[in-house]
This record gives structure tokens, C-alpha cells and sequence, in this order.
């Protein structure tokens, strides 16, 4: 009985491969895309090899970046549907899983398909076409940045995605916001990340000045999910000699006062980050010009 049971379900599995393997050959034609796609997106977490399955098969990146290059036109003037909304993001959920398999990371970055996304990010519409048109972009992005690969970081560093984040996280849905301060702390926790936006002030101010304001729109409508990420990139840039020494004049108050104990009563990991924050900022001991700590006589 068992054995009977065995067979059935290696059966079942065959022939879920085999409609995989025939959706893929359906992203080639035109007619039988849409409904690829949808099914195809469904089942992404489930198979587990299909990054390696869409980047290998013919045609099949070129069509997913066809579906991206289509709604171009759509974005300015923003006329894009929620039909069209739902097709492009069943596009971008597939490049997501390319973008996240270890097999498949390195050549995605290396044909710059994260920049046929960065048109989609520069949108500013509020219609929930947009908004969702956004988040799924960025997902692409933060599934990228996950991994901790040094080579997604130096791949951003060279494209505009820290000025796009930070838009996003000043006007975006809290979601977006979410997502883009992620994608910020990640590139930030890295010293190639860190260092690039400490290098010069302008990058520097930019991203203290938008921080800055999230803090002052938090206080006004608490998120401790969007918090937690805006603390840990406050707390990432502290562990800058020169972003330390400006953080101490431009430091919000509502980090330094108990505006947030609310919101984060049951959040530990959060508050052990922002008394770390506040200690690191904290005057350190008056020295001579050799760095000798001086005493009082």
C-alpha cells in the first residue's frame, strides 16, 4: 500500500514538473504568456529549481524583460491599469526568483537586468497600480540585497538605488517604505556600502536629512516594523568616525526622548539598538593632540 502510495505522489510530482516545463515554453508565445506567467508566479515557491529553469530555457528571460519593456509607455503619462499592474508583477515575481537563486544571482547581475526595474521605481503616481507596480520591483532588489553577497552590493553602488530608495522611503506607502529602508540598511551594513555613502557629505545629508524625516513622520504614525529599520540604518551609520561626529548635532529628539517607548515595549532587539545608537554618539573622553585621554587635576 505504501509503495502504491510512493508511486502516486512521484506521479503527481511528474506531471507538476511537466505543466512547468510546458508554461515555460508558453512564455515564448505571445498568446499563452499571460496565463504562463500567472501560473508560473503560483508556483514559484514550490519548485524549487525554477530560477536555473527560466534563465536556461530559450527565450525566456527575453520574454520576461518584454513584459517590462511594455509598460514603459504606461508610466508617463501614468495611464497603467491594474490588469497591466498584474501581469507586469507576475513578470517581476519570476525575475525575483532568479534574483534569489544562488545558481542564477551572478549572471542576473551581470546582464544589469535589476536596471530594466529602476523606471518603475522613479514613478511617483499613488493609484494602487503603481504602489504595487513599486513594491514588486523593489522585492526584486531587497531579494538581492538578502543574500549578503558582496557582489550585489558593489552591482547597486554603481546604479542609482540609494537615491531612488530614499525617495521612496520620504513619499512611498508604508510597505514601500519598508521594503526601500531595508534595501538602504543592507547596503549600509556593508563597509563598501557604508563607506560609499559616508565618502562625501552631499550622500551623507541626503540620507541623514530623509532619515530625519521618517523619524518625525513615525512619531505621528507609529510603524515598529518601519522603525526598527530606520534605527538599525542610524545605528550602521555610527559606526562612522565622521557620520558619528555629525549624527551628534543632527540627531532627531524623538530618538533620544521616550517618544517611542510605546511602540517599542515589546520590541528588545530594537530598543538594545537605539541605547546603543544613543551610547556611540555620547561624547567621548577629552584628549590631547595625541589622542591621550586628558583627567581632571
Amino acid at each position: 500500500m505504501l509503495a502504491t502510495g510512493a508511486a502516486a505522489t512521484t506521479a503527481l510530482v511528474q506531471v507538476d514538473r511537466e505543466k512547468i516545463y510546458q508554461w515555460i515554453n508558453e512564455l515564448s508565445t505571445p498568446e499563452t504568456r499571460e496565463n504562463a506567467l500567472l501560473e508560473l508566479s503560483k508556483k514559484r515557491e514550490s519548485v524549487p529549481d525554477l530560477a536555473p529553469m527560466l534563465w536556461h530555457s530559450c527565450g525566456t528571460i527575453a520574454a520576461l524583460l518584454q513584459e517590462i519593456v511594455n509598460i514603459y509607455p504606461s508610466i508617463n503619462p501614468p495611464t497603467l491599469t491594474a490588469h497591466q499592474s498584474n501581469r507586469v508583477c507576475n513578470a517581476l515575481a519570476l525575475l525575483q526568483c532568479v534574483a534569489s537563486h544562488p545558481e542564477t544571482r551572478s549572471a542576473f547581475l551581470a546582464a544589469h537586468i535589476p536596471l530594466f526595474l529602476y523606471p518603475f521605481l522613479h514613478t511617483v503616481s499613488k493609484t494602487r497600480p503603481f504602489e504595487y507596480l513599486r513594491l514588486t520591483s523593489l522585492g526584486v532588489i531587497g531579494a538581492l540585497v538578502k543574500t549578503d553577497e558582496q557582489e550585489v552590493i558593489n552591482f547597486l553602488l554603481t546604479t542609482e538605488i540609494i537615491p531612488l530608495c530614499l525617495r521612496i522611503m520620504e513619499s512611498g506607502s508604508e510597505l514601500s517604505k519598508t521594503v526601500a529602508t531595508f534595501i538602504l540598511q543592507k547596503i549600509l551594513l556593508d563597509d563598501t556600502g557604508l563607506a560609499y555613502i559616508c565618502q562625501t557629505y552631499e550622500r551623507f545629508s541626503h540620507v541623514a536629512m530623509i532619515l530625519g524625516k521618517m523619524v518625525l513622520q513615525l512619531s505621528k504614525e507609529p510603524s515598529a516594523r518601519l522603525l526598527k529599520h530606520v534605527v538599525r540604518c542610524y545605528l550602521r551609520l555610527s559606526d562612522n568616525p565622521r557620520a558619528r561626529e555629525a549624527l551628534r548635532q543632527c540627531l532627531p529628539d524623538q530618538l533620544k526622548d521616550a517618544t517611542f517607548a510605546q511602540v517599542l515595549k515589546d520590541d528588545t532587539t530594537t530598543k538594545r539598538w537605539l541605547a546603543q545608537l544613543v551610547k556611540n554618539l555620547q561624547e567621548g573622553p577629552v584628549t590631547d593632540g595625541r589622542g591621550i585621554p586628558l583627567t581632571a587635576q
